[in-house]
């Protein structure tokens, strides 16, 4: 081809260049809305459905609604559940494994979020950050993109606003424990001057000696106050204050860049966890919550406009009911001690292998077995009992569990990092939940509705009633078909679902796939 004939082809090419790139940019969201509610059991739905008038009910008629939509991956908690909806990877490969995890080369328990290489910004207290989460998320990839725009997280809870946000989020903003919104200087030296306004209204100062759905809030100075405001829907009004604040401030969908917003209302959680979910407030909880996703859609759709908007809804984790509850209507469940079956674990690998230090940490569903559980008589200057093997330990200590009562399943970290494990849906969770670096290297799973916690309720296992959760898209028709789909879907299918409809690349952990069930 000659130089001339080349020329004028990619003149002609160049002619449709600038409406293609105008179109596309036209077809894409100005702004992708991420609600999380934490603790939300899909029943929820249909329980209070009938109720709403809200945010819940435009989004359930107007939407995609997934009726079974579960996470494939155990244990079922808050930070692992944030890190999988934006990343599309679960622990095995996130990086986090659960809320808090027996960090060895720390030699101690840390939090999914804690960084002591950054600093708290708007109250003292301890740094965090993303550092933790080795994948990236829909946000990032936004960014990477070269056509998106902010991203932002904003919750009650740190986990919950960070996870979800990115490693290049423009900032994450939760609560502390005074009731000012932190943030850390992972992200920027100083909080915006916005920010530290906001902080200066003191904004949790109204609540003080408010009653909510029979609950009395006790006074501002009384060392209880922030702890009992977050089980009311009065903790949640704190957080949409915000969102709509930072929608305001950061002039998020304004322009043709994609901009994203992550939201995670945590009060259903807290409530759940503290008087269960069979309990009148859970009622008036719940229609709190449809009221507020409503406004807070209606702000972004007035920002970006109707055509514009992207909203997807669903929740970390589900709940169980409370076993006093189960009971009372006949059904299975209970309360059991973690520490008697430590005590149990520890006793028999003392019979079996010598006196020693094994069990050092403890996590989520799991065990953390020492690598050198007789240093301390070689320290000593003892002579230490024959050496022992990680796997030696392992099967003592599951063939100790196995035989505890109300214990379903026992997994090692040999079994768990074998390529030919196989089993059910419930063993592929676990497995699905198993990090290398982070998990223990025993694994228990109780019968369902057996919980370790005093009294109130919790979640965590593999089971249906923590696993299955709400999942809504709801979009421009051009992106999203409504309507109600039944099949079976993960929740880590949500961010390749985006990627697709933003036209991003798949984030770099993802393992789920596109719900092009719901494509036009």
């Amino acid at each position: 081809m000659n130089m001339r004939v080349l020329t004028r082809l990619l003149l002609a090419t160049s002619l449709f260049l600038p409406a293609a790139s105008a179109m596309a940019a036209e077809e894409r969201p100005r702004l992708v809305l991420t609600i999380v509610v934490d603790q939300m059991r899909y029943d929820y739905l249909q329980r209070f459905g009938a109720e709403f008038s809200g945010g819940l009910k435009r989004l359930l008629e107007e939407g995609a609604v997934f009726t079974n939509a579960h996470y494939e991956a155990a244990p079922t908690v808050t930070a692992v559940g944030h890190a999988t909806i934006l990343s599309g990877a679960t622990p095995s490969v996130s990086g986090i494994p659960g809320n808090a995890f027996y960090d060895r080369t720390a030699g101690r328990q840390v939090q999914s979020i804690t960084d002591v290489d950054v600093s708290a910004l708007g109250e003292e207290g301890t740094g965090a950050s993303p550092r933790r989460l080795a994948v990236s998320t829909v946000g990032d990839e936004l960014k990477l993109s070269g056509h998106g725009g902010k991203v932002f997280g904003v919750s009650m809870k740190d986990r919950s606003a960070i996870l979800p946000a990115g490693r290049a989020a423009d900032a994450a903003y939760w609560f502390g424990d005074r009731g000012n919104i932190v943030s850390s200087t992972w992200y920027f030296p100083a909080l915006p001057q916005w920010v530290q306004d906001y902080n200066a209204t003191q904004p949790a100062a109204r609540f003080g000696g408010v009653e909510w759905a029979g609950l009395q809030l006790p006074a501002l100075n009384d060392e209880d106050f922030y702890a009992r405001l977050d089980e009311t829907a009065l903790a949640d009004e704190l957080v949409l204050e915000f969102a709509l604040l930072l929608m305001e401030q950061e002039d998020l969908g304004s322009d043709a860049a994609t901009d994203l917003l992550s939201v995670s209302f945590s009060a259903t959680d807290y409530l759940g966890h503290s008087h269960g979910i069979d309990v009148p407030q859970m009622r008036a909880m719940m229609l709190s919550v449809d009221e507020k996703i409503g406004r807070l859609i209606d702000a972004a759709q007035q920002r970006a406009g109707r055509n514009a908007l992207l909203v997807v809804l669903t929740a970390d984790h589900g709940v169980a009911r409370r076993p006093e509850d189960n009971a009372a209507d006949g059904l299975p469940g209970g309360r059991y001690e973690a520490r008697d079956e430590r005590r149990a674990v520890e006793e028999a690998l003392d019979a079996a292998f010598g006196a020693g230090d094994y069990v050092i940490g403890s996590g989520e569903m799991s065990m953390y077995l020492s690598r050198a559980p007789h240093a301390a008589a070689v320290a000593d200057g003892a002579t230490p009992p024959a050496p022992v093997s990680r796997a030696a330990m392992e099967q003592v200590a599951a063939a100790t569990l196995r035989q505890l009562p109300k214990v379903a399943r026992v997994y090692t970290r040999t079994e768990l990092e074998s390529p030919l494990f196989g089993g059910d849906r419930i063993d592929q969770r676990v497995r699905n939940g198993f990090n290398a670096l982070g998990s223990g290297d025993v694994i228990v799973v109780h019968e369902p509705g057996w919980m370790n916690r005093p009294a109130g309720t919790t979640h965590g296992s593999p089971w249906a009633y923590d696993s299955h959760v709400p999942l809504i898209f709801w979009g421009p028709g051009s992106l999203v078909e409504p309507g109600r789909y039944h099949g079976a879907v993960a929740i880590h299918d949500i961010a390749a679902t985006l990627a697709t409809l933003l036209n991003i690349a798949l984030p770099s952990g993802s393992m789920g796939r596109t719900l092009d069930e719901m494509l036009p």
